[in-house]
């Protein structure tokens, strides 16, 4: 043999496997996918939960300063995103989280003793200090929902596929409900990697959309809802304060 012939190191190159909602790279198996997706199964604060027995509790309630924004609608593969321009945040116990965007999950994460929603939306904001809060609002068929008129019609149907329209404007504060009283958590994120600490606030009062409005989302994406995680003894609260219902619009 010989000493001066350097041994070649052989290097393997290992794509990183693509997280969704199949068998080879859903839910189940989120944590194998990555080192940075560990607490998809070792986090024991996780999303979504069943919204079960929560405690009454009175809460001041969220204050929404939204403003309108352009279209700007993307198709990530795993949902279908709206970002959202600068501008429009929540406030919760004097802290301010500004809206990045929202998406949706047919059906919905969460559940309400147990009972599934044809969808959910989340809302997602963050603090100035990095702190996450996702407002989630359930979704039922029942009758048509106009405030989802002026974007529904575009959303993509390609995976990677974006659509912006400046003429189009739309305010996200249309899309809620009247009544804003919430179910209130720490969790996390609903997808990998599946951070803790986030805020959660489910509106208790779902949207309807109709029955053709769920299936046109369907139709393009279905079957991207994380199943309920334990709650591992964390305390789930839902507000009981008696107010009118715009008492929380900015």
């Amino acid at each position: 043999m010989n000493e001066n012939k350097k041994e070649k190191k052989v290097i393997q190159h290992i794509e990183p496997v693509c997280w969704g909602y199949e068998a080879e790279n859903g839910p189940d198996v989120w944590e194998r996918l990555s080192p940075e997706y560990q607490l998809c199964g070792a986090g024991i604060h996780q999303s979504p939960i069943d919204l079960v027995n929560p405690t009454p509790t009175k809460l001041l309630p969220i204050t929404f300063n939204y403003q309108p924004t352009s279209l700007n609608i993307h198709n990530t593969g795993n949902t279908i995103t709206v970002a959202y321009q600068q501008g429009s945040w929540i406030e919760v116990d004097e802290t301010k989280y500004h809206l990045l965007e929202f998406h949706f999950h047919a059906p919905s994460e969460h559940t309400v003793a147990g009972d599934l929603s044809d969808m959910e939306m989340h809302l997602v904001h963050k603090s100035e200090n990095g702190t996450l809060a996702v407002i989630g609002v359930l979704i039922k068929s029942g009758r048509i929902n106009t405030a989802f008129n002026p974007f529904w019609e575009y959303l993509p149907s390609t995976i990677g596929e974006s659509k912006q329209n400046k003429d189009v404007i739309l305010n996200a504060y249309d899309l809620l409900p009247s009544r804003k009283h919430t179910y209130r958590y720490t969790g996390s994120l609903t997808t990998p990697p599946c951070s803790e600490g986030v805020k959660w606030f489910v509106l208790t009062t779902p949207i309807e959309m109709s029955h053709s409005q769920v299936a046109a989302f369907k139709s393009i994406m279905s079957g991207n809802n994380r199943p309920v995680q334990p709650l591992n003894g964390r305390k789930l609260i839902v507000d009981s304060t008696e107010r009118k219902d715009c008492e929380s619009k900015d």
